[in-house]
């Protein structure tokens, strides 16, 4: 190491010594998930739980794991703490003594997840029983899909645990005598929405576990969450005034007060001791509300973590690869790698990181043609700017622009280094000129972005393509001789990615244009597929048609000593090798000239089939390009994606590589890098070339500084948000305000997971769905494998046995729903007694769950139909790692076995999970057999959203246009083949979200039937990634609304209402009814009494004698 890099490390060595030093003595923040019991707090930080006196002071650790570990709530005599951790790998409920010591898991049975943080957590513990006997916790372990969990309470002392009578639920709290739950119905407690009043906002309920009757208690537009029962009022936390605050219900009076009255910061995640204190968190700090006095004070607490999440480490950027390219000639590769820029040899040399800076992202990498220096984007400076640096780390970045304020892309090297062309996230296209540092702003796309722009050989024009009004893209040309953009291409053809002929001759591009759909298998409808084909425009007049006719010609061959002439001088004649000498300097020198008039018609059709080819590159005698297979919603593609190269010259296509990501060729056009998976390869740009060369990424590390990071991360989001939210206004929020407001909580982050808290509750702010922050760095441990059979346990007390309660029918004929007892060869009943698991016996004080963790190979069970091993038998099955789709299956079969029997069959029935893969699955299987129907329901409850709800609709929109009669049937045919000629009813509930609010919306406005249930979620204004952040963590920026048809908002924040609008109340459900559903049954038959629609009966045969 360099004594210039070693006094670096001690610098930063000591920098976070003394941050450590400065925090462990000052008030910590970020403090979450509180409790309380006398006069200790309990808490989260950095991921592990902290107590500490509710007087303030220095706080003590209780555990330390890789995991995390959250939600701990103290018994009700304070010996122990409950809470969820990930000491097995995934989220499960534990206890410990409050004093500290070993945890003790109470459940096994396999979280979800690891989920978004919008989800929350599986296992959430809530609280104890009132007679500290058991834990209140909520999981999803009964949920079919989306996010209706339920509330389970589990022995202290272990054991299955036991759902509460409620169908869903999210928040709960017990009252004093354990007779009553007052809960929340719904669950969006880490929904990054402030302010929110869609169907989805939270009312608080008191459920009588007796008469599992209900009652809404102090109802409001907006959210009312963790509540809290306290003697004879219930406390909750609620935003109704704008802030969420704490109220009391007076459960006798009936009357509510505000308790609190923060209005910049929100109350989160209030606990109770249930006797006379409530600790929540306000502004990250901890503050306790005393119940005598009503008064409420800050706990400062200082905790002496010792930054193991914090420490500056050398830390390998290899899983973080955003971008690549090649040098000049391919000798070394450049890679974009958690916001550093590296270059990489190809066989020998050290690993160089030219950048080496954790409080920047630096990116867009692009080599420049002399070899000399590497170009690329950084926001260094507060703003994405355009900078050089030497490519062999001889000197320090330079900023070249000053003036962005925007986002920035990709910039590219003309071939005579004078110019960088790059974009801008608005559509603009720039030139920036490396003598003077002038930017030229060259074209401006109104209708999208621009990133498909190149430079002529000569450097002198810019070719790219931009968007019209139909968004089909047309080329475009840029002069830099004379600063003017002229378009080269109509409107009627979607053509893009134009490539240059490195002799100037011609310009390649991509045009789709070739209409030979694929007809679909389940309907008389087509799809587009293998429409683009490579076409090359002829730039001036004189340029023979590459791919016209051929014939073979003899080649004559000049004296290498010309001939002297007539007139004694030396004849024009040259040797060959001389000639091809004069050629290249030719070609290097030769200004490409372009005659504009006639361009777009001196067009020729490179000799290959239309395909799906996305990307396009041409180089001296070949053309480089990938093909991908037919696309499908759901599975991969039929063929992955190939790098072809077709041979100009023989005009021969042929495969180059498999399993393409990407791939970027070298100025001189003889080396190409590939990336094929996680590996990156370099191949000579040949047809069936050399043997490629792999290119470790081994050595790409980063000094990294998890402090500096985290600030970069913090100032992206914020500036991705001011950058791409979809209207210019924030909704009126001062953002430059807030990230002033959450900025300063950066320097307290332990953990990644509570920068993505400090990010959610900042966008949070702007009141908006789908504003969302998910993953980045977490050393977390591996989620362990679950032999599930697709059954439920139950404990035969009595014999101190567990036996199989229930077996999931699934349907083995799909993967997705194999149920494992179900198959072939597999003896298992309901009733069977369950006695041991791969030969460990199974008793009554354990967890059949605990025995099936880390089973991935068949799994066999000791079954008897008696609770003795005598004559018991065995059975092996091949276990599933998940059941939500049984369950989900279940509950669908349910529905439609209900709906035949309350109808006769009359009346159809399907469910649409979401609008994606799953969704459009549902539909296509069980739409097309009921299409003959006289009624469908259509179910949309709990819809997690998509983007197919237009596909959907346009069949359920498809009308009887006519009938067809054949000759060996009376039953007509339609016209169009499958229309569904059918009274039809949309169910709906607050968990239809997102396209599944769209849907709903439209299915109304189409005039298709009425809306039956509760009002939708209420988030439509779709979302976009627009790239990693600098550790792979992703942000959602909403950036598309959705307007009627004359501009106008909707839907976003409200929601679509029912035109009959029904409570699933939970008695009714726990009696085993639907009455959303039975509702639906009752209008479709009404419809259908009232105006039946049936096929017509054939009509008398014509008689043409006359």
């Amino acid at each position: 190491m360099s004594s210039l890099r070693r006094t670096l490390m001690h610098a930063i060595g000591a920098m976070a010594v003394a941050a450590v030093a400065a925090q462990a003595s000052a008030q910590t923040k970020l403090l979450r998930f509180p409790d309380v019991h006398g006069d200790t707090v309990v808490f989260c930080y950095g991921g592990d739980i902290w107590k500490a006196p509710t007087s303030g002071g220095v706080a003590v650790r209780l555990t330390a794991h890789p995991g995390i570990e959250v939600f701990p709530k103290f018994s009700p005599d304070g010996s122990w703490i409950a809470f969820t951790g990930q000491y097995d790998g995934d989220e499960q409920v534990y206890i410990m003594p409050a004093s500290g010591g070993v945890p003790t898991q109470l459940t096994f049975y396999p979280a979800r997840g690891p989920l978004a943080p919008r989800w929350g957590w599986d296992n959430q513990v809530y609280e104890w029983t009132p007679d500290g006997s058991r834990v209140l916790f909520r999981s999803l372990r009964d949920a079919g899909g989306g996010s209706e969990g339920a509330l389970y309470t589990v022995k202290a002392t272990g054991g299955l645990p036991v759902q509460l009578p409620m169908p869903t639920a999210g928040a709960g709290d017990f009252s004093p005598d354990g007779k009553l739950l007052v809960y929340s119905p719904l669950f969006r407690d880490f929904r990054t929405w402030k302010r929110y009043e869609g169907g989805w906002a939270q009312d608080l309920f008191l459920f009588d576990l007796a008469t599992n009757q209900t009652r809404v208690i102090a109802p409001s537009k907006r959210t009312e969450r963790d509540p809290m029962w306290i003697g004879d009022a219930i406390y909750f936390a609620s935003d109704r005034d704008g802030t969420l605050n704490l109220y009391r219900f007076d459960i006798r009076t009936q009357q509510l007060a505000q308790v609190t009255h923060s209005t910049q910061w929100d109350v989160r995640w209030a606990s109770s001791d249930s006797r006379s204190q409530i600790v929540y968190e306000l502004g990250g700090e901890l503050w306790l509300h005393e119940l005598g006095t009503e008064s409420d004070r800050k706990i400062p607490i200082t905790v002496p973590d010792d930054g193991l999440n914090t420490r500056p480490s050398r830390y390998s950027a290899a899983k973080n690869i955003e971008d690549f390219g090649l040098s000049p000639k391919g000798e070394r590769v450049v890679f974009v790698a958690r916001g550093d820029i590296f270059t990489v040899p190809v066989e020998h040399g050290p690993t160089r990181n030219l950048t080496d800076t954790s409080g920047a992202h630096d990116k867009w990498a692009s080599w420049s043609p002399d070899g000399t220096r590497i170009a690329f984007i950084s926001d260094a400076s507060g703003e994405d700017q355009v900078y050089v640096v030497a490519q062999d780390g001889s000197s320090k970045p330079e900023q070249l622009t000053t003036r962005f304020a925007a986002m920035l892309y990709a910039p590219e090297w003309s071939p005579d280094g004078r110019r960088l062309a790059f974009s801008d996230k608005d559509g603009k296209l720039y030139v920036l000129s490396l003598a003077d540092k002038k930017v030229v702003e060259v074209a401006d796309d109104e209708y999208g972005g621009i990133g498909d722009y190149a430079w002529s050989p000569d450097g002198m024009w810019l070719a790219f393509s931009m968007a019209d009004a139909n968004r089909f893209r047309s080329l475009y040309i840029w002069s830099a001789a004379e600063g003017v953009t002229r378009r080269i291409t109509g409107e009627m053809f979607n053509e893009h990615t134009p490539s240059w002929d490195p002799a100037g001759e011609l310009l390649y591009y991509l045009s789709d244009r070739e209409f030979a759909p694929q007809i679909s298998s389940v309907e008389w409808n087509f799809a587009g597929n293998r429409s683009t084909g490579i076409f090359a425009l002829a730039l001036h007049r004189d340029v023979k048609d590459p791919f016209g006719p051929r014939s073979d010609e003899v080649e004559v061959e000049s004296d290498k000593t010309p001939a002297a002439s007539a007139d004694g001088k030396e004849a024009k004649g040259k040797g060959k090798s001389a000639a091809k000498q004069e050629e290249g300097k030719g070609e290097e020198k030769h200004p490409v000239r372009i005659d504009f008039e006639g361009l777009e018609r001196r067009v020729s059709r490179v000799p290959i089939e239309a395909d799906n080819i996305q990307e396009l590159a041409a180089v001296k005698g070949y053309l480089l390009y990938t093909v991908s297979g037919a696309p499908f919603y759901g599975r991969d593609s039929y063929a992955p994606t190939s790098l072809k190269i077709f041979d100009v010259s023989k005009r021969e296509a042929s495969t180059l590589a498999d399993e393409v990501e990407g791939f970027a060729v070298s100025h001189d056009g003889l080396k190409v890098l590939v990336q094929q998976g996680k590996s990156y390869n370099l191949y000579d740009v040949k047809p069936k070339g050399a043997e490629k060369k792999g290119i470790s990424t081994a050595g790409l590390y980063v000094n990294r500084v998890p402090a500096e990071e985290w600030r970069e991360i913090f100032d992206e989001v914020w500036r991705r948000y001011r950058d791409f939210f979809y209207v210019k206004n924030m909704h009126g929020y001062d953002w430059k305000a807030l990230g002033e407001q959450y900025r300063p909580l950066v320097s307290y982050v332990a953990h990644r997971s509570d920068l993505n808290y400090v990010l959610g509750e900042m966008v949070a702010e702007l009141n908006v769905g789908h504003a969302y922050i998910e993953g980045g760095d977490f050393e977390l441990p591996p989620r362990p494998k679950v032999g599930l059979p697709g059954a439920r346990f139950e404990l035969d007390e009595k014999a101190g046995r567990y036996r199989i309660a229930k077996i999931f029918p699934g349907d083995n004929e799909e993967e997705r729903y194999r149920s494992p007892l179900t198959q072939i060869g597999v003896d298992a009943r309901v009733g069977d007694y369950v006695l041991a698991i791969d030969g460990v016996e199974l008793r009554g004080d354990d967890n059949p769950y605990r025995l099936l963790r880390h089973k991935t190979d068949p799994v066999t069970l000791t079954l008897n139909t008696v609770p003795s091993f005598e004559k018991a038998r065995q059975v092996t099955y091949t276990p599933i790692d998940s059941e939500e789709n049984l369950i989900y299956k279940e509950w669908v079969d349910g529905n439609r076995a209900k709906v035949a029997a309350m109808t006769g069959g009359r009346v159809g029935y399907l469910h649409i999970p979401d609008m994606g893969a799953q969704g459009i699955y549902e539909f296509i299987k069980y739409f097309y057999p009921q299409i003959r129907k006289e009624g469908m329901i259509i179910d949309v409850r709990s819809n997690g959203g998509g983007n197919v709800s237009q596909c959907i609709l346009e069949r359920l929109d498809t009308r009887l246009l006519g009938t067809r009669f054949g000759s060996s049937s009376d039953f007509p045919g339609t016209y169009p083949a499958t229309v569904l000629h059918a009274h039809k009813v949309a169910l709906i509930n607050e968990t239809s979200a997102s396209d599944g609010d769209i849907f709903p919306y439209y299915f109304r406005k189409a005039g298709l039937g009425p809306l039956i249930g509760k009002r939708t979620w209420g988030g439509v204004v779709g979302i976009s990634g627009r790239g990693p952040l600098i550790d792979g963590g992703r942000v959602f920026v909403p950036l598309n609304a959705t307007n009627d048809e004359n501009g106008q908002y909707i839907i976003e924040g409200v929601g679509v209402e029912p035109d009959i609008q029904v409570e699933n109340d939970p008695a009714s459900v726990i009696a085993g009814r639907d009455p959303q559903l039975e509702r639906g049954v009752e209008e479709v038959l009404k419809a259908m009494a009232a105006n039946p629609l049936t096929l017509p009966k054939r009509p008398p045969d014509p008689v043409k004698t006359k």
